[in-house]
């Protein structure tokens, strides 16, 4: 039993726990059972943890029409991206529109696959890096060695993956030296992953009373991503490591495709998440087809179609 949360084939998300701990063993059910509805449990198997604000190139996805997953380095991954449109191939549901299909047949290619798999290994190969460093650092070793996870609004995804900003475990913030920037920062500043803002989980160190008052203003989306926040410190390190051409924006070997585009591509179905573009001051919501009219990632905010009636109540419009 590897995970502690898994969601099956059919969709159904599950747990396992068992009785929690009662000093150094485990606790009676008298002793766990808090009242009528509450038990106190500790898990049984691993937790997957994914990181908040930053999308990385993709290891391995299913390959259609398959379950399995298939590392991209496979040449089977290189014939499905130099043509994901071919007519051998089932059709995407709903359709793809003309604007998006030009601008995926511009991103893929006979070396699509290639490319994703270097950036997603380079990526896998700057988080391990990190969290070495950080061990040495601590003068930890590994099993001694402690995550600290910030969560925001929603703390766990459909797959059981606790969703939240993540770094080491420091006790003192100064010592044995400064307590560095979070895995997600880092990976970003270092042009290591795509920044990939979904709303409202964008910021874990500013809570608001309510899911509504959350919502941006309208046209109040440059003014939040400008302010000295986690995502306006995120967007600078984007665009940061754009200028220095840094690893998803090097000149001799850009990302061609980013993570979620590869994920939609495989599952043979567009994005459904409507977009407010961080750049500007209306009160248009971007169709989740027309994402790529916003050119540049960091300046993105994702919004799922079950959040946008909020939006729409709040004075924004769905865009055409």
């Amino acid at each position: 039993m590897a995970k502690a949360i898994q969601q099956l084939r059919s969709g159904l998300t599950i747990g396992h726990a068992a009785l929690g701990l009662h000093g150094d063993g485990t606790g009676s059910v008298r002793q766990q059972v808090h009242d009528g509805d509450t038990i106190n449990v500790r898990a049984i198997g691993n937790f997957g943890v994914r990181l908040l604000g930053v999308d990385a190139p993709e290891i391995s996805l299913p390959l259609p029409p398959e379950d399995r997953f298939t590392q991209l380095s496979d040449e089977r991954w290189a014939e499905y991206l130099s043509n994901p449109f071919a007519e051998s191939l089932p059709p995407f549901d709903p359709p793809l529109e003309p604007g998006l299909l030009d601008h995926l047949r511009s991103r893929t290619g006979n070396e699509a696959a290639a490319n994703h798999h270097r950036h997603a290994q380079t990526a896998e190969d700057a988080l391990e890096a990190e969290m070495l460093e950080d061990i040495e650092a601590l003068d930890q070793t590994e099993e001694e060695f402690r995550f600290f996870l910030a969560f925001a609004y929603e703390v766990m995804d459909r797959y059981g993956r606790f969703l939240c900003y993540v770094n080491r475990e420091q006790r003192d913030a100064r010592r044995p030296e400064p307590r560095p920037r979070s895995y997600n920062e880092r990976l970003l500043a270092a042009g290591a992953v795509s920044p990939y803002f979904i709303w409202p989980n964008v910021d874990p160190f500013k809570r608001e009373p309510s899911l509504v008052e959350a919502v941006v203003p309208p046209g109040g989306a440059a003014e939040l991503a400008g302010a000295d926040n986690a995502l306006g410190a995120a967007r600078e390190s984007v665009r940061a490591a754009r200028e220095r051409g840094l690893g998803i924006f090097a000149a001799d070997d850009p990302l061609s495709l980013q993570p979620f585009e590869v994920r939609y591509l495989a599952r043979r179905s567009p994005p459904d998440r409507w977009v407010i573009d961080l750049s500007k001051t209306g009160d248009a919501l971007v169709p989740p087809q027309r994402y790529q009219t916003i050119p540049n990632p960091e300046d993105r905010l994702f919004v799922s179609e079950e959040y946008t009636p909020l939006f729409v109540e709040g004075g924004w419009r769905r865009g055409a």
